[in-house]
């Protein structure tokens, strides 16, 4: 009998979006477009579709973490990826589940404002991102603005990313999307250096959930071995 390679399972740690361009439903997609299995656990309820966020509706914390707990005990997790997460409170809770199942893939986008600009997060959320979660994250995807709040800093996309990594972060990518020019250029620094990444700019408005699918599609690659 011919052997066959087991499909890589990605668990998604996000908001839900209705619209299905962002969050867990744009998680899900990206991880089956890769052939990987999808698994979700929902951090928040949002009214949102392309043109914006409407309302947000956060799940209880404890909630959040039986949901994971409840996938980690029954499913092997080859990779996790997170998003939204809305509350200093939720990234404790994932802290906690992500300690005791060490995972090995790890990857954070740590969504602090829709692409429209809607604010979704609390009040310190940048900070418990960095203290509680960086230490456990094998790749952070912030874009421009993220990378800002989480360095307390103005900065350059490189500039940012060596700024986090220097403090204790794990690799970064910076994405430059919200940055000016022709080209659209993502800085990755880790422990070997650093390394950019440039595209032509495209003209579209249609940018919701770009940076969901990104971190999604990476998560995915490392879950198949890449």
């Amino acid at each position: 009998m011919p052997q066959i390679n087991a499909v890589a399972n990605v668990l998604s740690i996000a908001g839900s979006d209705p619209s299905g361009g962002a969050g867990i439903q744009a998680d899900l997609k990206t991880f089956a477009a890769l052939g990987c299995y999808g698994m979700a656990a929902i951090s928040a309820l949002t009214v949102q579709n392309t043109q914006g966020v409407l309302a947000m509706h956060l799940v209880a914390p404890d909630i959040l973490e039986a949901q994971i707990e409840a996938i980690f005990a029954d499913i092997r997790v080859d990779a996790v990826k997170i998003g939204m997460l809305g509350s200093t409170e939720n990234v404790a809770v994932v802290a906690a589940v992500l300690k005791r199942w060490k995972p090995v893939h790890v990857v954070l986008d740590p969504v602090l404002a829709a692409t429209s600009g809607a604010a979704l997060g609390s009040a310190g959320l940048a900070q418990a991102l960095v203290h509680q979660l960086f230490p456990l994250a094998t790749l952070v995807t912030p874009n421009l603005p993220e990378a800002r709040l989480l360095a307390g800093r103005e900065g350059t996309a490189l500039e940012l990313a060596e700024a986090l990594y220097a403090a204790g972060g794990p690799a970064l990518l910076v994405k430059g999307g919200h940055a000016e020019g022709a080209e659209a250029c993502d800085w990755l620094v880790d422990g070997q250096g650093a390394a950019r990444f440039c595209m032509p700019r495209l003209a579209t408005r249609n940018t919701h959930g770009t940076g969901c699918t990104l971190a999604s599609a990476l998560a995915a690659a490392l879950a198949c071995g890449l």
